[in-house]
């Protein structure tokens, strides 16, 4: 996982030079949102169980044939493998907002997450749809957090990329 100073030191390494201004305002930047970035984690974190139920109830929902007998998440051992699948990604989604950089999505989440559920016979429509509804969840709960809102157009950027990292695992098993 690089998060914003690992990434600029890298570049700036590989370069074999010093951080520029514009990397050392970038990492200013970084640090002056970051109180609202701990803030959106620790909104989703509070949330979470709530955001992870309400996507699986809205997929089942949409979807009923799955937890019809014959269906993926039919059985309380499978929905409890669907569930615990949806917190797992949603927990990822809350350490790349932290850090501000995707790369531990990849690297620990989504990296061979499809062909995982493929060979498993897990739907990966479903997966996708579960994904886009916590994120709107998610979202949800972070543009109504008094503590995140303070400047609405940070707060929009926040959740602008907030959503990007919902996309990319919705996209990964898509």
């Amino acid at each position: 996982m690089n998060d914003a100073f690992t990434r600029v030191v890298s570049n700036a390494d590989v370069k074999g030079s010093y951080l520029s201004s514009g990397d050392m305002g970038a990492l200013a930047q970084y640090v002056k949102d970051g109180n609202r970035r701990l803030d959106a984690v620790n909104t989703i974190t509070a949330n979470a169980s709530c955001i992870v139920t309400d996507a699986a109830a809205g997929i089942f929902c949409e979807q009923p044939d799955l937890i019809r007998p014959g269906g993926n998440a039919y059985t309380n051992r499978r929905m409890a493998a669907c569930i615990r699948d949806m917190e797992i990604i949603l927990r990822y989604v809350t350490y790349a907002m932290l850090a501000g950089d995707a790369s531990v999505l990849e690297d620990r989440c989504i990296n061979g997450l499809k062909e995982t559920y493929v060979a498993l016979g897990v739907p990966t429509s479903s997966t996708a749809r579960g994904v886009r509804i916590m994120k709107a969840a998610a979202i949800a709960f972070v543009t109504k957090d008094p503590a995140v809102i303070q400047t609405p157009d940070k707060c929009a950027s926040l959740a602008s990329e907030l959503g990007t990292y919902f996309d990319k695992v919705a996209a990964a098993v898509s």
